[in-house]
């Protein structure tokens, strides 16, 4: 995978991947807990709402895993390497566990199902498998471990969203927070697991997720994403899945809030906060969404929008519920309502029975919409997903290679000609924190997403600062400060 980007959270952050969560102490906690997260950003996001719902069952957080009375890993189905990674991190869990018997150790999240019997019964190598929608079950399921019973709850449910949990913010800048919308998606990618991880597409009540964005405002964030696996098809109208709507009552159906109503509330929330959001998905995404955008100066000028591919007979074999041609309509309504707008992509190369000629669709779409910036991967067949069951992973590794060093290549190229649109400019930048290569200069990013560096001077981080731009990579904007924006 390529970033494009210093630390994207689009999909999967290859720098955050297995970090340890740390949180205030409570002094009346006795017992101590380790959590590692991997995958995608939803799982960094669910681990907070699981050590804040364990805060209260009495546990606090260490980084020293010797010390821990609970380790739990939350982990993702995505792609292979991540299930032999957490392997390996549970045989390690278990060699100190030796040394510290009264440990317990836990899987969550979306390998949780498919590994349950695996992980529990014949290798006996963890006590207890959570799936992402029982957290708020833990306190039952570590009474049971601690009476020395396996626990596991891995049932899928029809209206779990967490909204009445309040996150505890892991490792976070203090700056930007994320705020999760929806869980699940409805969509049947064929190359997708998280229908069946993640289960049916629910929204959380537009109240909850207003008060947890003006509580972090409270707090001093500057910066909220709002995320969901599929952020566009929000639809709340008084709880229940979004596949049920059509059996909604009028009334329901007459105050229900969509994604570009949950937009504007919370550009309207707090119109000094930054506001993003991810993932997009083309078929769900509707103009309304762009036109919120582009009334709210607050709402960030940048889309996440994954293709997956430019053919039309490989997006049909995907269940890509779009063509290449609405695809196109949809970045040209983008481009004609924002024209500063900045898109990002995700890219398969190498699904089942790609030819050349599909791969050459794809580079001719690139061409047309010139990304910003993408995540691009070879195709790796998932268990449980419908193209595992259905289809035969045909393309041979070093096509699959070539093909993907083809997209990177000309992705490179794409992302060094729209850093260079931005150079003159005089742009907004919301420091997050220093910059990785120099602590002499902070990092931050402008409205687009694109991370910006400028010699620090008299600025802190937290601060909207205007930033001229004088040079450029294909990744990063260098510049430097001209004063503080109004928005402060």
């Amino acid at each position: 995978m390529m970033h494009s980007n210093e630390g994207t959270e689009k999909i999967i952050d290859e720098e955050v991947q297995g970090t340890t969560l740390t949180l205030e102490e409570n002094k009346d906690n006795s017992k101590k807990l380790y959590i590692e997260s991997y995958g995608c950003q939803m799982n960094f996001s669910d681990s907070e709402i699981v050590a804040s719902i364990l805060a209260k069952e009495g546990f606090n957080t260490t980084q020293d895993m010797a010390e821990a009375d609970l380790v739990l890993v939350n982990t993702c189905s995505i792609r292979e390497k991540a299930e032999l990674t957490v392997r390996k991190r549970l045989e390690k869990f278990n060699a100190v566990k030796k040394t510290n018997p009264g440990m317990k150790v836990g899987v969550l999240g979306c390998m949780a199902e498919r590994l349950k019997s695996k992980f529990l019964e014949e290798e006996k190598i963890v006590d207890m498998v959570v799936g992402p929608d029982a957290y708020k079950d833990l306190p039952n399921l570590i009474q049971e471990i601690d009476e020395g019973r396996n626990a596991v709850n891995v049932i899928l449910s029809k209206d779990e969203t967490y909204g009445d949990v309040a996150p505890v913010r892991l490792n976070s800048n203090g700056v930007t927070a994320f705020v999760s919308i929806t869980r699940g998606c409805d969509n049947m990618c064929t190359f997708c697991v998280v229908p069946f991880t993640r289960g049916r597409e629910r929204s959380r009540d537009p109240q909850s997720i207003l008060e947890e964005v003006n509580d972090l405002w409270e707090r001093g964030f500057k910066e909220i994403t709002l995320l969901g696996q599929n952020v566009d098809s929000y639809l709340w109208y008084g709880g229940g899945l979004k596949k049920d709507f059509e059996k909604a009552t009028e009334m329901q159906k007459a105050t229900s809030v969509n994604f570009a109503k949950l937009l504007e509330m919370t550009a309207m929330a707090q119109p000094k906060m930054r506001i993003r959001f991810s993932t997009s998905n083309p078929q769900d995404m509707t103009l309304d969404v762009i036109e919120t955008m582009a009334k709210h100066r607050n709402i960030c000028n940048y889309i996440h929008l994954p293709v997956q591919s430019g053919s039309n007979r490989i997006l049909k074999a995907m269940n890509r519920l779009h063509t290449r041609e609405e695809y196109f309509e949809l970045i040209d309504n983008i481009k004609k309502i924002i024209p500063d707008c900045a898109i990002s992509q995700d890219m398969i190369t190498g699904f089942p029975t790609e030819t050349e000629e599909d791969h050459q669709d794809t580079l001719s779409l690139m061409e047309y919409v010139k990304y910003d910036f993408g995540f691009m991967f070879a195709y790796s067949e998932r268990p449980g997903t419908l193209a595992e069951r259905k289809l035969d992973d045909d393309i041979p590794e070093e096509t699959k290679k070539r093909r993907l060093r083809d997209i990177i290549d000309l992705q490179q190229k794409h992302s060094l000609y729209r850093t260079q649109q931005h150079m003159g400019q005089v742009e907004e930048v919301l420091i997050e924190g220093f910059s990785k290569k120099s602590d002499a200069h902070w990092m931050g990013r402008n409205s687009q997403n694109t991370v910006v560096v400028f010699p620090k001077e008299n600025y802190k981080v937290g601060d909207f600062v205007n930033v001229k731009i004088n040079e450029c990579t294909s990744a990063t904007l260098i510049g430097e400060a001209v004063g503080l924006s109004e928005y402060n």
